[in-house]
């Protein structure tokens, strides 16, 4: 278990869990447990349930299990499995030898199957699919019994056995619980618990012909590994009435009290699985770890670090009541993280040539800088000035705006950490009339001194042209324009709402040279331009990558 604690702030699921303690129910155990379905890549509405059960776990002493509800293996896939494992792994939180599959348990839950026809609590339906929903009934009106559904406890045994040893077609037979037609839960009117499924599993192979239904599954795997408090979204809310129904009919090792909590809604971003799946395979998006991609391996991709998604979770909390966060809160949690721990440097993302020319030709200065303006345990760095640098572009105007701080013509500005410098001409490409090129003259006095009675302008960034790397810099926005696109985009048409803006590419920038030495993954403050991730898959020594993590401050408007 990891040493990382849990939500900090009081919820009522901590609340319960703590009462649960005091009165020594359970033996005053806690074993929580995170159950992914691997379907797909785990994505930010998972990280809140990964915080929330390792916390609990660990902030009581107990255990969390990792486990792997696997029981359709028409839709998973190793590859999920190990990228699930990644993710929490890279969250922070080590489910030690508590690794699980369902499908480990599904000789166990065979035989349960088997007692609850033996009771008269399950049948074999014969019905088709379609004629099960309309048997089932409405929101209004009560379902009505499947004809089926009198058969013999002899006939059932006899059938469910032919139905694993492979003697019917997929569809055309399923195990029912036997509990109420008329049941004003939809969830208790004979649900399904095995159907035909003649597909090669990932754990068992072909062993198997008959696979449980993930609510048969689910709270008795709970049971098994001996689960005090099953936590769940409170979609599951009204499946609780099913999963204590399957838990009291059968003699299994404990009752695990489930427990629901508001799932995580965050603006901008898509949390369902089939149409995240819809996005990669569409090549929407790069993959599932396209650093646009809400997904925890995306996030991992873009630069943000584990603490600020832990922290995330901490701050908005636990509820019992849905709601949408908004995208800014995230964004100041990586800011705050990236704040305390990220080195500052120097980074052109558009570079504007600019020459000195009252500089010496072949000179240069090493001059000194801090890596962080409030932590000097990151000690400095070395800048080389030198008579030829860039400048951004957005950095100069010919025809400033009131009160502009930046470079224009005749107007003096200090280049970050060096001199003061002025504006003198400006050269243009004959054909296109773009700025090519300035020139300009610096005051020798002025490094680290501020001139009396000048009015400078502000203060910019450089590098030097023959001291600097070359880099690709990605700048990445909300991948969807909507802010609830879970809610707000109508069927299945998502991708007529994607941001055409989500990214660009821009190629030659330049940055200070040290950033070619540092590792993969490293985490920089581009002075002025935000926080930078050097990509951990396409940055090579001659190629440097940068992702940007985060802006500097929220300059997203509600649209």
């Amino acid at each position: 278990m990891s040493n990382i604690t849990s939500i900090s702030a009081s919820n009522f699921i901590r609340n319960i869990i703590s009462e649960d303690v005091k009165a020594n129910k359970n033996g005053a155990q806690v074993v929580t447990r995170f159950p992914p379905e691997p379907n797909g890549y785990l994505h930010i509405g998972h990280a809140k349930a990964i915080c929330l059960n390792f916390g609990m776990a660990a902030e009581f002493k107990g255990k969390c299990y990792l486990r792997f509800d696997d029981t359709n293996p028409g839709k998973e896939s190793v590859e999920y499995i190990k990228a699930m494992q990644e993710d929490v792994r890279w969250l922070g939180f080590d489910w030690e030898d508590r690794l699980r599959y369902a499908s480990s348990y599904f000789d166990q839950l065979y035989e349960w199957a088997l007692e609850l026809i033996k009771k008269g609590k399950a049948y074999v339906d014969s019905l088709s699919a379609e004629e099960i929903r309309t048997y089932r009934g409405t929101l209004k009106e009560p379902g009505k019994d499947s004809p089926f559904r009198n058969r013999s406890i002899e006939e059932n045994l006899r059938m469910f056995e032919a139905m694993q040893a492979g003697k019917f077609d997929d569809g055309t037979h399923v195990l029912r619980a036997k509990i109420d037609m008329s049941s004003p839960n939809m969830n208790m009117r004979d649900p399904t618990l095995y159907r035909i499924r003649r597909m090669t599993h990932h754990q068992t192979g072909d062993k198997w012909i008959v696979y449980p239904m993930y609510d048969f599954t689910h709270g008795l795997s709970d049971a098994i590994e001996g689960v005090t408090h099953s936590l769940c979204t409170l979609e599951f809310e009204d499946h609780r009435p099913l999963y204590d129904w399957i838990l009291d009919q059968l003699d299994a090792p404990c009752h695990p009290q489930q427990i629901e909590f508001a799932r995580l809604a965050l603006e901008y971003t898509m949390t369902s699985k089939r149409k995240l799946t819809r996005l990669v395979e569409e090549a929407h998006v790069s993959g599932w770890d396209d650093p646009r991609m809400h997904t925890l391996s995306g996030m991992r991709r873009r630069g943000y670090p584990p603490a600020s998604i832990r922290n995330f979770c901490e701050r908005i909390g636990v509820s019992k009541n849905n709601s949408t966060t908004e995208m800014f809160i995230l964004e100041d949690c990586v800011r705050q993280e990236l704040d305390v721990r990220a080195p500052r440097v120097m980074g052109v993302l558009r570079p504007l040539r600019l020459v000195i020319e009252n500089y010496p030709e072949d000179q240069i200065e090493e001059l000194d800088a801090r890596s962080h303006p409030n932590d000097e345990s990151m000690g400095t760095r070395k800048l080389i000035f030198s008579r030829e640098l860039y400048i951004d572009r957005e950095d100069f105007v010919e025809e400033p705006p009131p009160k502009y701080k930046r470079l224009s013509p005749g107007s003096e500005v200090r280049l970050r950490n060096a001199y003061v410098i002025r504006c003198d001409r400006v050269i243009k490409d004959e054909q296109s009339g773009e700025v090519k090129e300035l020139r300009c003259s610096y005051d020798s006095r002025t490094l680290g001194v501020k001139p009396e009675g000048r009015k400078i302008g502000g203060v910019i960034h450089w590098v030097s042209i023959d001291h600097s790397v070359s880099a690709e810099v990605r700048l990445y926005d909300r991948l969807f324009m909507k802010a609830n696109p879970n809610k707000e985009i109508p069927g299945e048409d998502i991708t007529s709402y994607l941001n055409p803006n989500s990214l660009e590419i821009l190629t030659g920038c330049r940055l200070e040279a040290s950033l070619n030495e540092t590792e993969q993954g490293s985490r920089f403050q581009f002075e002025r331009e935000g926080y930078f991730f050097k990509d951990p898959v396409d940055s090579k020594e001659d190629a440097l990558v940068f992702n940007r993590i985060v802006t500097l401050r929220d300059a997203w408007t509600k649209k």
